[in-house]
């Protein structure tokens, strides 16, 4: 895929909690267009490096551009409102509020609205414009006033991905969106998020991933990670083809996994 603008570049990017270096000299870049998966075993790195990148947690060493700017120093819903946002799963920390009540939450922060006045933001256009379009972007308009602990578990998730939207990102990073989907779902949600990405302008992805099916259909480049290191970073095909790396990344004979 043609790279027509940087969104987002780490520059030898270490995280050291005392003698522990859970991530160490690791550099990546993200353009416009892009669809990056980040593979590897469990303690590979996957989540401080997402925690770096979106600002959760400072970099003992090294920098993080969005945009081109220094985001040293940003914080996670600074730089969430500024087009950098990453997926939680606040579905499952506001199991009580509805759909259309969730998304709000995130349209307030969006548009920098007082927390004290959620009460009335039921009642305020711009959050109800946003509410109706992510809504709509997830298929989610028929769930608006339910509550998210009666959600089926898919559309929890798409709820999860969803808030994150209504941010107005430009770069999205998710951490296992389909996690908990049964298999016959995954693909069905996954493709409710891309074509969401494309409705609301989204102009690029980042996906921590154990599904290897997922990460080979949807990936357009593939970063895998060990013991904090990044070993590789390569184009979808090009990474399955590699048999030493995928039996690092996810074990003997997963090299089989079919690219579709």
């Amino acid at each position: 895929m043609q790279r027509e603008k940087m969104l987002l570049r780490a520059v030898n990017i270490s995280r050291h909690y005392g003698d522990f270096r859970a991530l160490e000299h690791v550099d990546l870049s993200l353009s416009t267009g892009e669809f990056v998966s980040v593979v590897g075993p469990n303690g590979a790195g996957k989540s401080t490096l997402v925690n770096v990148l979106t600002g959760l947690h400072q970099p003992t060493t090294g920098r993080v551009y969005f945009r081109g700017d220094d985001i040293a120093g940003v914080g996670a819903v600074e730089l969430a409102t500024c087009g950098l946002a990453r997926a939680f799963q606040l579905a499952n920390v506001f199991l009580d509020l509805t759909v259309r009540q969730t998304i709000a939450v995130s349209a307030s922060s969006y548009l920098k609205l007082r927390r004290s006045a959620f009460v009335n933001l039921m009642g305020h256009g711009e959050v109800d414009g946003i509410v109706r379009r992510v809504a709509q972007a997830f298929e989610l308009t028929p769930w608006l006033d339910v509550k998210a602990r009666a959600l089926p578990h898919g559309r929890r998730k798409l709820l999860d991905v969803a808030s994150a939207f209504a941010l107005h990102p430009k770069v999205i990073l998710l951490d296992e969106p389909t996690a908990g989907v049964s298999t016959a779902d995954k693909h069905g949600v996954m493709e409710t998020l891309l074509s969401a990405s494309k409705t609301l302008g989204v102009e690029a992805i980042v996906l921590v991933e154990h599904d290897m099916d997922l990460v080979s259909r949807y990936s357009t480049r593939i970063i895998a990670m060990q013991a904090g290191k990044k070993i590789a970073d390569l184009p979808r095909d090009e990474f399955f083809q590699n048999e030493e790396v995928v039996s690092i990344v996810i074990g003997k004979g997963a090299a089989n996994v079919s690219c579709a």
